[in-house]
């Protein structure tokens, strides 16, 4: 199936590895332009010309702390200078960390409010003007199934993003009049750092090797497995196309079947 977003502008966000990563080597297969970014700047130049060589699209990486406002603005000057305007925004960010009420201090909110829920704000603050202009945009955050089911030890993580779903929702139905879709992407468990980064946490708090704790989220999905990057990528290379034009406001889950409920 052709797409039909050969040539749009595409950013990213912390793209380096992981899910990000995932959807940007998608969106290039689909021979977008792609921007993508990372804290760290080599790990992001590195990344883009692994990208572009396997896809043969032009990707670029540039370096940006996206819980920043001032790196979003100076992030989102490159790329135009670059690239050009964003057509698709892809946001998302890592997880702050784990922990529960009584062992999150009170200073991390603001920190988790700022890196998983305000980086799309500014984000998508930015770069709406030019799509509602244009008269088409696609964008796609990265959220997580516990804006569905809340996640056990992710206090921050569940917070924040359930916020930014409802900020995502509010304004799907204010740009669908502009052509502009508005959707979020669910991750269940996939093969990540951050992953790998909660099962280390978890196997240190019952003393069981990291292993064990990831062959148990393998068990726990009705496919027996954890996803992969490229299946999530392809989602988000979906909504992005032309096809996707009548998907607006909604929370897909790309999760194996995990989650139970109904809605």
């Amino acid at each position: 199936m052709n797409f039909g977003i050969n040539g749009k502008i595409a950013l990213v966000t912390a793209a380096s590895r992981g899910l990000g990563r995932g959807c940007a080597q998608q969106l290039a297969a689909e021979k977008c332009r792609v921007a993508i970014c990372s804290r760290d700047k080599t790990a992001a130049k590195h990344a883009a010309e692994e990208i572009s060589r396997d896809t043969g699209a032009e990707v670029l990486g540039f370096d940006a702390d996206v819980s920043k406002a001032e790196d979003i603005n100076r992030l989102l000057d490159e790329v135009r200078q670059s690239l050009g305007e964003p057509e698709i925004l892809v946001t998302n960010a890592g997880g702050p960390p784990p922990g529960t009420f009584a062992s999150t201090a009170l200073e991390e909110y603001e920190k988790a409010l700022n890196l998983n829920l305000m980086s799309a704000v500014h984000l998508i603050h930015g770069l709406a003007p030019a799509m509602k202009a244009k008269g088409w945009g696609r964008i796609i955050a990265i959220t997580s199934i516990s804006v569905k089911q809340p996640i056990g030890n992710l206090l921050l993580s569940n917070m924040a993003r359930a916020g930014l779903t409802g900020f995502l929702k509010t304004i799907a139905t204010e740009l669908a009049p502009d052509g502009i879709t508005v959707n979020a992407l669910l991750p269940g468990t996939h093969k990540t750092s951050r992953i790998d980064q909660l099962a280390q946490h978890r196997a240190g708090q019952e003393n069981r090797p990291p292993e064990e704790i990831i062959r148990e989220m393998m068990s726990a999905n009705p496919s027996n497995t954890i996803g992969d990057p490229s299946d999530f990528g392809a989602a988000a290379a979906f909504l992005a196309s032309v096809q996707a034009r009548y998907i607006t406001g909604q929370n897909i889950l790309v999760d194996g079947g995990n989650y139970r409920g109904l809605l």
